[in-house]
């Protein structure tokens, strides 16, 4: 299952206000950043979800097995993203 969250910084349901930094300790980037369960996809990993390639960065706490959650630039984009389902495939990074 697709879910998708945004960097906008003021807690809300997409993160809890601090978007500035990832699980991982990277700087989340819309359209490269997903969050991931990291037991089942290490960080790291490339995420190629619908011929795109995303970086396996970061995990949330609804994120868990086989869910995989998209880094938009703004609410209105995540909130138009939905729940989505794809194949998807990863390379261990």
């Amino acid at each position: 299952m697709l879910t998708a969250y945004c960097k906008e910084n003021y807690p809300h349901i997409c993160n809890d206000g601090d978007s500035s930094r990832t699980a991982n300790g990277t700087t989340p980037t819309a359209g490269r950043t997903c969050a991931v369960d990291p037991k089942i996809i290490p960080y790291g990993s490339e995420v190629i979800i619908n011929g795109h390639s995303y970086i396996a960065e970061d995990c949330g706490g609804a994120v868990k097995g086989n869910r995989i959650d998209i880094l938009f630039e703004t609410h209105q984009e995540a909130l138009d993203f939905g729940v989505q389902h794809a194949e998807v495939k990863y390379v261990v990074g």
